[in-house]
């Protein structure tokens, strides 16, 4: 046999494992959208089946036009003192389309959260949105024809935050109000609607700053009990925010920091049972002095912390996830796993600070041991660096959209910025699982806590266990940490057959707003490990 050939039958032999190895990994990838005209910073859902896609306003033009004579006209603009490009879009679930919105004031590294009658709240940024404050109210985009009709942004002009705030985390709370905390230069917090007491110095953020600044946008996760479970750097405290102490001091999580710059990700996860007991997992990082010194290659950090926040003598549980990686995101799924996706694996986050994109996203198994908890998944083509985001979508996919890990956008560089918009399927979407995915034909569109109500559902073969009902809030995606999100598993009945195919299952609401906050969720029926579409249904006292 000649050396040409023999090359060649190696060749093929590798590039056939290659493929078969991908091709036996869980999960598939489907591109939406070739090119949304915006790098989409930050990301979030609305209970109309849309997606709020939001970036900068002081970069100069985006890709996408606003619509004819709805210019931008800011004189202080470093790039455009006129401007009429897109920083913020909708994307419709239904038909995958952009619509421009308009922004008028800098979000760039702002924070958000839904309100409870479905608004998005976002506030802070850069520059002239330091102490803005702005909603979107989602409407249905198929209902009007006039463009001048359809929801867009609305810029507040009677209030603004009473400290600026820029990379800072918001949070709703038990009555409804917004908890926003942090930022660069903030040690404090502070309310939507506005309290009395404006700002209200938090010393915690003061003593974890380092010189590199792994303060800024901190894990922010509301307990059961109440209080606030805050994480920044490699430190946590439990936070009473009505009187303003720290109920708990948390064991230091070692490996170095894990907040921004040298951003991991964080999520609590599925609260079940009698909902006196929440988890809360760090994951990833950036090696300390890879933000300050510049280093691109820096090896990301690749351990896991776990604690049971609300337990009387909390400790970290530590294991390895299967990559390291900096700039994850971690989304909590309707089964109560969770998905770890986009980042790299070194550097640290910042512009053109990272190499090596981690395409690979891996499952995280709460309810397995350690070292099974982890499983690799199908790898994606598109590296998701600095900038990007991922969301949980009513059908059990997760969004990816963003990257922009350049001041300006740029496509010529190595990791260009980033305009196309992808979803990740997680293995339950499979075709052979088709056949045990629920379908709802009876839910209410509301529940007040405390509820008992019925949900009917439908599925192909024979339901065998229970069957679960899970209600996902709509978070605020935005540099690596999901701001709001939770999933709680309701009490529910053994379902019921009602006929062929048919099954009535008792539920009861959450207790309250400790539990879950007021505002709409996603509730999903899951049937071994399979969920179904999500129907919207507002919890409300």
């Amino acid at each position: 046999m000649s050396t040409t050939s023999r090359n060649w039958k190696l060749l093929t032999f590798i590039l056939f494992m290659f493929i078969r190895t991908h091709a036996d990994l869980p999960g598939s990838w489907e591109l939406l959208v070739p090119d949304a005209g915006i790098a989409s910073m930050h990301t979030a859902v609305t209970h109309t089946n849309t997606v709020i896609l939001l970036d900068r306003t002081n970069i100069g033009p985006s890709r996408k036009l606003l619509p004819p004579h709805r210019c931008r006209h800011d004189p202080n603009d470093p790039v455009l003192k006129v401007d009429c490009y897109a920083h913020s879009a909708l994307l419709d679930l239904t038909t995958n389309s952009i619509r421009p919105l308009m922004i008028l004031t800098d979000t760039w590294c702002s924070s958000g959260q839904f309100l409870p009658d479905g608004t998005l709240l976002s506030t802070g940024g850069d520059l002239d949105g330091f102490t803005k404050i702005r909603k979107f109210t989602p409407c249905t985009e198929s209902t009007p024809n006039s463009a001048s009709s359809l929801c867009d942004w609305q810029e507040l002009e009677d209030i603004q935050l009473s400290q600026g705030r820029w990379y800072a985390t918001n949070q709703i709370l038990p009555d409804g109000s917004i908890i926003i905390i942090g930022g660069r230069a903030s040690p404090s917090v502070e309310f939507y609607p506005p309290r009395k007491t404006g700002a209200v110095n938090f010393p915690f953020l003061n003593e974890v700053e380092d010189n590199q600044m792994d303060n800024l946008y901190p894990y922010v996760h509301l307990l059961p009990n109440g209080h606030l479970f805050i994480f920044a750097n490699n430190k946590a405290v439990m936070y009473d925010y009505n009187s303003h102490s720290i109920v708990k001091n948390y064991p230091v999580l070692e490996g170095g920091p894990r907040s921004y710059p040298s951003a991991g990700s964080s999520a609590m996860l599925a609260l079940a049972g009698d909902y006196s007991s929440a988890t809360v997992v760090v994951c990833g990082g950036a090696k300390y002095g890879a933000y300050l010194h510049r280093t691109t290659d820096s090896p990301a950090n690749g351990s896991c912390g776990r604690i049971e926040a609300t337990g009387p003598d909390p400790v970290w549980e530590m294991e390895d996830m299967p990559f390291a990686r900096i700039m994850g995101d971690m989304v909590v799924l309707p089964t109560g796993d969770v998905v770890i996706i986009n980042g790299a694996q070194a550097g640290t986050q910042g512009f053109e600070l990272a190499s090596n994109p981690c395409l690979n996203p891996v499952l995280y198994r709460p309810d397995q041991p350690v070292g099974l908890r982890f499983m690799t998944l199908n790898p994606g083509v598109v590296p998701r660096m600095y900038h990007s985001t991922a969301n949980l979508l009513p059908d059990g996919r997760i969004l990816i959209a963003g990257s922009n890990p350049h001041y300006f956008y740029n496509f010529k560089r190595a990791f260009p910025t980033e305009l196309r918009i992808e979803s990740f399927s997680p293995e339950y979407l499979s075709a052979d699982k088709a056949n045990l995915r629920p379908v709802f034909v009876e839910l209410p569109e509301k529940v007040a806590y405390g509820a008992a109500f019925d949900a009917v559902v439908t599925v192909e073969l024979p339901v065998v266990g229970v069957v679960e009902v899970n209600m996902a809030s709509a978070p605020f995606a935005t540099h690596s940490f999901s701001q709001g999100q939770r999933l709680v598993k309701l009490s529910v009945t053994s379902a019921i057959p009602e006929g062929p195919g048919r099954y009535r299952i008792g539920c009861v609401a959450p207790p309250d707003g400790r539990v879950a906050p007021p505002g709409y969720y996603m509730v999903f029926a899951v049937n071994q490990g399979v969920p179904s579409i999500a129907q919207w249904v507002h919890l409300a006292s």
